[in-house]
């Protein structure tokens, strides 16, 4: 073998584990013990593990999407109901809970912030309806404990219903606290206020988004289309430019014509020279705007 195929078969070589060095990591991904690992393809989940180990994937396309499988705690911030005989009461919960079917939540929520939005929409309307059908003394009393756990147990019984969808599991719903406002009909008040302000933020929110969104794809067409009419101006000027070259170059394709061409191109110089008082200009005698002047003297 010749050195020189020496050397090629070399560089072939240190390419070929060049690549190999940076194409391989890209094709393993580890899932460990405490989570789901999803393969998403062109957006689209093709696959879902939840035992460890080391697993295969395309490398630049393929991307791993990776949720807890253990219990989240989630504590809700705490919120205001409105008993039946029209008392505020203020309620402060939290919520165990856990993803049980990755591919749904990631088709739904994709994310543990969204599921933890959801989840506080969730427990808070529950709790509102469950205690918008009681009187205040009916949960705070003397009685047996377990009355209210019975209670809590339909809060609980309404949030897993409503979050399955979702591919949440709710392992258990606790109150931490219910306190009574200073001011039940201003802390009433308050929470209209609050909750009418914070759906209005939400449709002002999402009309600016909106907004913001169409303005871009307007002016992203509109520069588009003032750049494709840029280009074909200047490829129609170019080629206008082109043909008055040929028809030039036809229509003085003699010697004679050359000489007459330059001599009107002469008389047009010295029109546009000449268009003023007291002027002056020097020439060679060999200058074809002089000899054109000769010869009209002449």
């Amino acid at each position: 073998m010749s050195r020189k195929k020496k050397i090629t078969a070399i560089l072939l070589t240190a390419i070929a584990v060049l690549l190999i060095l940076i194409v391989l990591p890209g094709c393993f991904y580890e899932v460990k013990e405490d989570e789901y690992a999803c393969t998403a393809r062109f957006s689209k989940i093709i696959r879902t593990v939840d035992q460890p180990g080391l697993y295969f994937k395309v490398p630049f396309i393929d991307t791993i999407r990776t949720f807890p499988k253990r219990t989240l705690f989630y504590d809700i911030p705490p919120s205001e109901v409105l008993t039946v005989d029209k008392k505020s009461m203020t309620v402060d919960s939290y919520i165990l809970w856990k993803i049980e079917d990755p591919l749904k939540f990631f088709q739904s929520l994709t994310q543990i912030n969204a599921a933890e939005s959801r989840l506080y929409d969730i427990t808070y309307n529950a709790f509102k309806t469950k205690m918008g059908v009681l009187d205040q003394d009916d949960i705070i009393n003397m009685n047996p404990g377990a009355e209210r756990n019975a209670i809590y147990d339909e809060i609980k019984a309404e949030v897993m219903s409503k979050t399955s969808v979702y591919g949440i599991k709710v392992v258990d719903v606790k109150l931490k606290r219910l306190d009574l406002p200073k001011s039940n009909e201003q802390s009433v008040y308050e929470r209209m206020i609050s909750e009418r302000k914070r759906e209005a933020d939400k449709y002002t929110a999402e009309g600016e988004r909106d907004a913001a969104y169409i303005k871009a794809e307007v002016d992203k067409t509109v520069n588009i289309s003032l750049s494709d009419a840029n280009a074909q101006a200047e490829q129609t000027r170019a080629e206008g430019e082109a043909e008055y070259m040929r028809l030039l170059s036809e229509a003085y394709n003699t010697e004679d014509k050359r000489s007459f061409y330059e001599f009107q191109l002469a008389l047009e110089t010295l029109k546009k020279t000449f268009n003023g008082k007291d002027k002056t200009i020097i020439l060679d005698a060999d200058n074809p705007i002089a000899k054109a002047l000769v010869n009209s003297a002449e």
